[in-house]
């Protein structure tokens, strides 16, 4: 297997992210709709808010790496959950930051420990010196992707809410400019 030269799909740095993403998790996903009823999305956002305290959904959907029309539907969800309160900005009544519940803080408290340890338990297969040069790659890895989002801007985007990508603008992958 090589993620410097990927002969197949499962080669791939994203699938391999993909795939231990779907594996750490499947315990914490149980655990956050079995025995809370939350969801692993909704479950970041409580965390974020836990972490960072009251933010505007903008900034939490920035914060939480997912589309706005997405954390707005979480939000709403975690709102009738009592989980999440609106705050409107006095100085501007269409304007509103989120903020915790005092049941959003219970959960938290009650969740993050179990977070933190399956998070160990997963990492223990690491030793500490391989466990720092992992940390370090990931950070240089998510600097470095970022900065390749910013360089190589694709013009035709997806218009997924009718039925895929935008037929007319579909170019072949060997006539895509690459920069």
């Amino acid at each position: 297997m090589s993620l410097s030269n990927p002969a197949r799909v499962d080669e791939l740095l994203n699938y391999r992210l993909a795939s231990l993403l779907a594996c750490s998790t499947a315990i914490t996903t149980r655990l956050c709709e079995g025995r809370y009823g939350i969801t692993r999305r909704e479950w970041r956002l409580i965390a974020l808010l836990a972490d960072y305290g009251a933010m505007s959904p903008s900034a939490l959907a920035e914060q939480a790496h997912l589309k706005r029309p997405i954390v707005s539907r979480l939000i709403n969800d975690l709102i009738d959950k009592r989980l999440v309160a609106k705050v409107r900005m006095p100085s501007d009544n269409r304007r509103a930051t989120l903020e915790l519940s005092q049941h959003g803080f219970q959960l938290h408290a009650e969740l993050f420990p179990l977070s933190v340890e399956l998070n160990r338990r997963v990492l223990s297969a690491l030793t500490s010196s391989q466990l720092s040069v992992f940390d370090e790659a990931l950070t240089l890895l998510t600097s470095h992707a970022e900065e390749v989002i910013r360089s190589y801007p694709i013009e035709a985007k997806a218009d997924r809410r009718h039925g895929g990508s935008r037929k007319s603008q579909r170019v072949a992958w060997n006539d895509t400019p690459m920069q």
